[in-house]
């Protein structure tokens, strides 16, 4: 066998693929829906959801919530109604954010989350994405830190290693997430953490590079002030300069 490394396509895996044969890849879910939709035809499955974002979607609900687990509601569906399913947020507390598709996904706060409805357009628009639909739900005891370290340490771990800004960059992205916990962060790192991703992402040949760096720059983006926070003697760029 060869090595476990993604390839510059194409050729994609529909002309060549398994054995250099074409090869038909899709996941679980959309193999489930296709009998429903040869039973009942394709206009039927889009008058499920909304315009421009049909039929169902399963989201598997995890973290802070009362009932984790996958729940198949129509796209469009507001994610204060798939909150509600899931038994709302655990033991009383406030939502604090909320990552919509997965851990690649851009964080949003709950302020902007509760006003989302749960389909690939809202979600974009809101600045994130809807990715696989595994909805990671998190109350206000979550240190947002704590959470980019742990998400920075996964991608570090899951890099094989074949690009460069991939390679380097995300154990640069750990590092410097993982000393600003321990409070021996600096004042340039906040400026660095957005310069290493920017010279990650979309400079990769598979996803797994900009999975590594969305995540760093909505977390800064929306939850800068906790970073802030854990940095000694920190002072904001626009008051270092008065």
């Amino acid at each position: 066998g060869k090595k476990g490394q993604p390839r510059f396509k194409p050729p994609f895996p529909a002309s060549f693929g398994l054995y250099g044969k074409p090869t038909t890849i899709n996941n679980t879910e959309t193999f489930a829906a296709v009998p429903w939709i040869i039973r009942n035809g394709g206009p039927a499955y889009l008058e499920c959801g909304k315009p421009n974002n049909g039929g169902t979607k399963i989201y598997s609900v995890s973290g802070d919530v009362e009932l984790p687990g996958n729940y198949e509601v129509p796209m469009g569906t507001p994610f204060s109604k798939l909150l509600e399913l899931a038994g709302g947020v655990r033991k009383g507390r406030q939502l604090k954010a909320v990552i919509p598709g997965g851990s690649s996904s851009p964080v949003l706060p709950a302020s902007i989350m509760m006003e989302c409805t749960m389909d690939y357009d809202s979600i974009a628009k809101a600045g994130s994405m809807l990715g696989s639909g595994a909805v990671i739900v998190m109350d206000d005891s979550r240190s947002m830190v704590e959470s980019l370290r742990r998400l920075s340490y996964f991608y570090m771990h899951e890099s094989c290693g074949q690009c460069t800004p991939c390679r380097e960059g995300t154990g640069w992205l750990w590092r410097v997430v993982d000393r600003i916990h321990n409070g021996q962060g600096r004042q340039s790192d906040m400026d660095l953490l957005n310069s290493v991703a920017d010279n990650i992402q979309g400079r990769t040949i598979c996803a797994l590079g900009d999975a590594a760096a969305m995540p760093v720059r909505a977390m800064i983006k929306h939850f800068r002030h906790e970073f802030e926070a854990l940095i000694p003697g920190y002072v904001a760029p626009a008051a270092a300069k008065a």
